[in-house]
């Protein structure tokens, strides 16, 4: 067995265009009335690529034209994004439009449009305003690179950028990973409701980069919920470029348990930053789940825990309700023994052996008054552990998307 020591990767602070060989980029075209609604990332070099998307059955247009590029080898050199519209439920000429922002930055750049990915976010069922697009591809042209930039981009009713960055050694040259999200509301993917762009100067194997992210996916991004809805449009997409100079990783290289590591820590927090930041919300909530039947039941149960609306407002009124927590653990898919759960919450076993257990109300209230609260269950069923991430529901969920398009 391979120990992984997570010294030997260092967080550090950076974004998506940290790798070596990458830079990324976010204007105002128009879209939104004030905020930068259009973003870029470029890859000075060919960088192979691996996405996973919505599970929806109404896939946005950008969805199924970025799902077309990467037929084509699975190699990228850009990704536009524009937020404000989603370009979903759209028709022909969705598509179409879809298709012209690809072909439209490909000229620019002067590359195949086949080596471009297309993203959008915002509300379902608007069309583009394709001059303001063509437009904001002009200016992307002429406006210097800056970090934060492409984040702030990229966001909706989001209300801060969300990024990551992380530096590892594979074979004595050093990697950089970096990743931004965006993602507040319609939040329970699968893989869905949000967006995520991971970039590595690392050199990868495209059938093990492919794997790796579906693996990371099921772990990180697809164990958040905010709202239990489900997007059109949403995906995550990771772009290796190899600048680095490291030996091409692959499932038997000895480096590549580390740079998944990696990987899966950089995915991680930009699933955390989502859920924190749902709409409303105040708190982040983690569920961890320790001794279930195997790692698919016990996130399962930990998805259930965090997005049941009764714990969450129990959360968010720092109410010690345990019940509610025995309440989404109980109608849950998995396999459950109720005599053997356990359930603690700030260090405290609130519920033991099918009965409550005395604990002090103060404390937990105290305890829940923090922004970050971690909910530990116990089932004593096998060797299986599983995190999920959500937030507290809160009035402003309600005023927030009352007022969506208004």
């Amino acid at each position: 067995m391979i120990q992984l020591s997570e010294d030997q990767i260092v967080k550090v602070k950076g974004d998506v265009s940290s790798p070596k060989g990458f830079q990324a980029k976010g204007v105002h075209c128009g879209l939104r009335y004030s905020k930068k609604d259009l973003g870029v990332i470029i890859s000075e070099t060919p960088a192979v690529s691996a996405a996973v998307y919505t599970q929806s059955h109404f896939q946005a247009a950008p969805i199924k034209v970025t799902q077309d590029s990467l037929k084509h080898g699975s190699v990228l050199k850009a990704v536009i994004v524009n937020s404000a519209i989603a370009n979903a439920c759209t028709g022909e000429q969705g598509l179409e439009d879809a298709y012209k922002m690809r072909e439209s930055l490909a000229l620019q750049l002067g590359i195949e449009p086949e080596l471009v990915a297309v993203s959008s976010t915002g509300v379902i069922g608007e069309h583009l305003n394709m001059e303001n697009i063509q437009a904001g591809i002009e200016l992307l042209k002429e406006t210097p690179a800056g970090s934060g930039d492409f984040e702030e981009a990229i966001l909706t009713t989001d209300t801060v950028i969300k990024q990551t960055c992380y530096e590892l050694t594979i074979g004595g040259q050093k990697v950089t990973i970096g990743g931004a999200a965006k993602g507040s509301g319609m939040i329970h993917p699968n893989m869905a409701t949000m967006l995520g762009f991971v970039t590595t100067d690392a050199a990868i194997e495209e059938k093990t980069l492919q794997k790796a992210l579906r693996d990371i996916t099921d772990v990180s991004f697809n164990q958040i919920t905010v709202d239990g809805e489900t997007s059109t449009n949403d995906m995550v997409l990771v772009m290796a470029n190899g600048c680095a100079e490291n030996e091409c990783l692959t499932e038997e290289h000895k480096d590549w348990p580390l740079f998944k590591k990696a990987l899966l820590m950089a995915c991680e927090d930009l699933a955390k930053e989502i859920a924190r930041d749902g709409e409303g919300a105040t708190k982040l909530i983690e569920a961890q789940v320790k001794g279930a039947k195997n790692n698919l039941d016990a996130n399962v149960i930990a998805k259930k825990i965090v997005g049941s609306n009764l714990v969450k407002t129990a959360v968010y009124g720092t109410d010690a309700n345990w019940g509610r927590i025995i309440g989404a653990i109980g109608h849950s898919a998995a396999q459950v023994k109720a005599e053997e759960v356990e359930v603690y919450l700030g260090g405290q076993c609130l519920f033991k052996n099918n009965e409550p257990q005395p604990f002090s109300e103060s404390l937990a209230k105290e305890y829940l008054e923090g922004d970050e609260i971690a909910i530990v269950i116990k089932m004593h069923e096998g060797d299986g552990n599983g995190r999920a991430w959500g937030c507290d529901l809160t009035y402003d969920y309600i005023k927030i998307n009352a007022s969506y398009r208004t």
